[in-house]
């Protein structure tokens, strides 16, 4: 299999088990492959670790979370990985420029500005 074809193969494997614990281990395991040349193939062919796209994924999932429902940040920050609220923070303050309680106020149900509108603004 290609290079490309591994990569489209595990962002595949994340699609459809999202909602799992998802780990290069795993991820490996799962395809059949060195977990060494899955992560060295998937950097080189999006130009990030596994780590840190997995970790952006849920991010981008808990800001539409905020975004169109009212459930409780906690909760959204157990379902995104996050093993407490402060680490849950941190991460999205990092990649949003905001803490999920401002990302929630300044989106909440669709007005205002894309996180990405929000970060470029920052």
């Amino acid at each position: 299999m290609s290079d490309k074809g591994i990569t489209e193969s595990v962002l595949l494997y994340i699609e459809k088990n999202s909602d799992q614990e998802l780990t290069l281990e795993k991820i490996a395991g799962a395809l059949n492959y060195s977990k060494y040349y899955l992560a060295r193939t998937f950097k080189n062919q999006t130009g990030m670790t596994l780590h840190k796209y997995i970790q952006g994924r849920r991010l981008r999932e808990a800001a539409g979370k905020l975004e169109e429902t009212a459930q409780p940040i906690v909760e959204i920050a157990l379902e995104a990985g996050y093993g407490s609220q402060q680490a849950f923070t941190q991460a999205f303050r990092r990649a949003y420029g905001y803490t999920p309680q401002e990302y929630r106020r300044r989106n909440r149900f669709g007005s205002g500005q894309s996180g990405m509108e929000m970060r470029a603004a920052a």
